[in-house]
């Protein structure tokens, strides 16, 4: 029986050796570390020399093991207890309060060519315009217009009543008469040497002070038919026929649309790269969806004290007449060439007191896999990094940045607000929606 045990031990600790130096080998898939099987083997080979020493070795070989083993147990739970329990025990916490990967959108900055421009905002203006209004007082006896119509040069537009100008027109033409048959009779006696030169020079006198008379009467009874200044678009009108007008009182407005005008105010630094016959684009709140072409052509001569800022005048076709006066305007000047630009969407710029920044997608640092998960990253093995930058101008839903990023760098354009500097996060491939055609107004 004695035999049979101590082959059955020394098969035991070969087969474990065996096993230990194949899975070193990476011969074999084990559940244990190859260090395990040859502790283990070495146990049954202990096992095997102690039963072989005499009985009085044995004893105190087997005393002296057995303590070695118990003190190597108490060590073991020692260090399991203060040493690898408190690491085990952190690992479980921080996974568990671990932040959990977000998911994102991430697209990588561009860089598009555009051309500098400026944009601003200003008023439509009629290239002529005027508020129509009598000279003389009077009641209203005729209209010769509807509101809004179109009228030409000289259109008659309204008569105030002449009677009593007409009636003085009358005497005046008649004094007139007479003073022209009292002329002609002094020259012809001062020719026959009846009379002196001087009657004729009072009768000149008198035919002259008459024919004034008449063109006086004439000028005031055509300033009480009133007639349009020039061709344009006439407004609301303010009168009724019978109605009694003093001087100065609107009737009605006429507007020439065609060309017009779009004023718009623009800081005093941009005056550097602003000239005359500069292209414009314009778009109106009322016509959405088309744009106007046009051009600058003028520049105010002063920069206004109290804003700092110089008016500029730009001038756009209008044959429909669909521009109107007092109409708000978005105006584009586009001052010079095409440039490279770095890009993003507008979405992208996290914008806050302390200056604007982005969330740029980077791979964890020191990222190892295990168990398909990376050991900053999470799943993805990806983090962000907070980074301030400098923007430019916007066009549409893109906007230009100056400083602090890279063409091809990851930004994230959606869901930001649940980040925070070095988050983990996963990226959503899913494509994005198209941008509207117009960025609605809040």
């Amino acid at each position: 029986m004695r035999r049979y045990i101590n082959w059955l031990l020394l098969l035991l600790a070969v087969a474990l050796a065996a096993l230990g130096a194949a899975a070193q080998l990476g011969l074999v898939h084990a559940p244990f570390p190859a260090l395990a099987f040859g502790a283990a083997a070495a146990i049954f080979a202990a096992l095997l020399i102690i039963r072989g020493l005499p009985l009085k070795v044995r004893r105190p070989v087997v005393f002296v093991v057995a303590l070695a083993l118990l003190a190597a147990l108490t060590g073991g739970l020692a260090y399991f207890q203060f040493v690898i329990k408190p690491v085990m025990v952190k690992g479980f916490i921080t996974a568990a309060f671990a932040p959990k990967p977000t998911t994102v959108t991430a697209e990588a900055a561009r860089v598009e060519q555009w051309r500098p421009e400026l944009t601003a905002i200003g008023t439509l203006r009629a290239i002529q315009g005027v508020a129509i209004a009598p000279q003389a007082a009077g009641d209203v006896t005729a209209i010769h217009f509807e509101s809004g119509d179109d009228v030409e040069a000289g259109a008659l537009l309204i008569n105030i009543d002449d009677s009593v100008e007409q009636a003085d027109l009358a005497n005046g033409l008649a004094q007139l008469k007479n003073a022209d048959s009292t002329l002609a009779r002094q020259r012809t006696l001062v020719a026959q040497g009846n009379t002196p030169q001087s009657t004729v020079d009072t009768a000149i006198a008198t035919r002259d002070s008459a024919a004034a008379t008449v063109e006086r009467t004439r000028a005031v009874i055509a300033q009480k038919a009133i007639k349009a200044p020039f061709a344009g678009r006439l407004g609301l009108r303010n009168v009724d026929l019978g109605q009694y007008v003093a001087v100065g009182t609107s009737l009605v407005t006429l507007q020439r649309l065609d060309p017009i005008y779009a004023d718009f105010p623009v800081p005093e630094e941009a005056l550097n790269s602003m000239a005359t016959g500069q292209a414009v684009r314009m778009t109106v709140d009322a016509i959405p969806g088309r744009s106007f072409a046009g051009k600058i052509e003028a520049i105010d001569a002063r920069v206004s004290a109290e804003s700092r800022n110089v008016t500029a005048r730009a001038v756009f076709a209008n044959p429909d007449r669909k521009l109107l006066p007092g109409m708000f305007a978005n105006l584009t000047v586009t001052t010079g060439e095409p440039a490279a630009v770095l890009t993003l969407p507008r979405t992208a710029i996290v914008y806050s007191l302390y200056g604007d920044d982005v969330f740029v997608v980077t791979p964890a640092p020191h990222a190892r896999e295990q168990g398909g998960l990376s050991e900053n990253g999470g799943p993805s093995g990806l983090i962000v990094e907070r980074r301030l930058v400098r923007v430019g101008p916007a066009r549409g839903e893109r906007i230009a940045i100056e400083e602090g990023l890279r063409a091809g760098e990851r930004v994230v354009t959606a869901g930001q607000i649940k980040l925070q500097a070095y988050s983990p996060v996963t990226l959503d491939e899913t494509p994005a929606l198209p941008a509207p055609a117009e960025t609605p107004r809040p």
